[in-house]
């Protein structure tokens, strides 16, 4: 079997099932093994301080905010191209997730720029940019809950995830293209991590428990969605044949009728 055949639903539904558990407590022991290291065993830095432990949830929550709108642009094309049945449930699914851990970055962010810039905002090259991805997410939500049929509004929101992802390489580029007040990469870098291991390895260990947190929900919130688009389809059957029978009672009404003398012609 290929992984082409979990396109199905009641496969994914299925699947998923199986995995949720596992992912779960995955997600739960990397989680509690990187606030552990993130917050006990991490060197404080030396002209930050204590402060810098907010880097442990601001950056993967920054990389998981671009790599979920990446999944909803590719889950885009899945339904403008491919028309994959799975595809607009993925990307609706994600979208409500991808604003969480971006409204998380940009929160985070505020707070660890206060004492290092002196500021809760400035309208920094990359701060503007994931301000803009938030908006981005929130659009995208508001699209979908503006249509009653899922396939309008999957392809509506598809063609804005396509538009809007332009912004994600503007969000990775932006402190090598414009002066900010961001460093510049010091983890995904040719050369190899700029940081020391006693916080790299912390850090790399949030990342995956913030990845595995986002798998499991979004495994949990396609599931929903599937089960959801399942009723409304069987709720929308049964209002389609009660019409019917409705439509079919006052016909029959009508040729009873036919044919049958009235009152003055008996």
């Amino acid at each position: 079997m290929s992984i082409m055949d979990y396109a199905n639903p009641s496969r994914f539904l299925a699947l998923s099932g199986r995995l949720l558990p596992w992912l779960t407590g995955l997600t739960v022991l990397f989680l509690a093994a990187g606030l552990y290291m993130s917050f006990f065993t991490a060197p404080a830095d030396y002209q930050q301080g204590q402060t810098v432990r907010i880097m442990f949830i601001h950056v993967p929550s920054a990389w998981i905010a671009m790599a979920c709108y990446t999944l909803i642009a590719m889950s885009a094309l899945g339904t403008l191209v491919w028309r994959h049945p799975l595809a607009d449930v993925s990307a609706k699914a994600a979208a409500p997730i991808g604003a969480a851990f971006t409204f998380l970055a940009l929160v985070t962010g505020s707070i660890w720029g206060k004492p290092m810039w002196g500021a809760w905002w400035v309208w920094d090259a990359r701060l503007t940019s994931v301000l803009v991805l938030f908006f981005l997410y929130l659009g995208l939500v508001a699209l979908w809950q503006s249509f009653d049929e899922p396939a309008r509004a999957g392809r509506s929101a598809a063609i804005l995830a396509l538009v809007g992802f332009v912004n994600v390489p503007i969000i990775k580029f932006s402190v090598d293209w414009w002066n900010t007040l961001h460093q510049p990469a010091s983890v995904m870098r040719l050369d190899g991590p700029a940081i020391h291991y006693t916080i790299l390895l912390p850090l790399l260990t949030m990342a995956i428990a913030y990845t595995l947190l986002f798998l499991t929900l979004h495994m949990a919130a396609m599931r929903n969605e599937i089960l959801r688009r399942r009723v409304r389809s069987l709720m929308q059957q049964r209002a389609d044949a009660a019409q019917n029978i409705a439509a079919d009672a006052g016909q029959g009404g009508v040729g009873q009728n036919v044919g049958q003398p009235t009152e003055q012609e008996a």
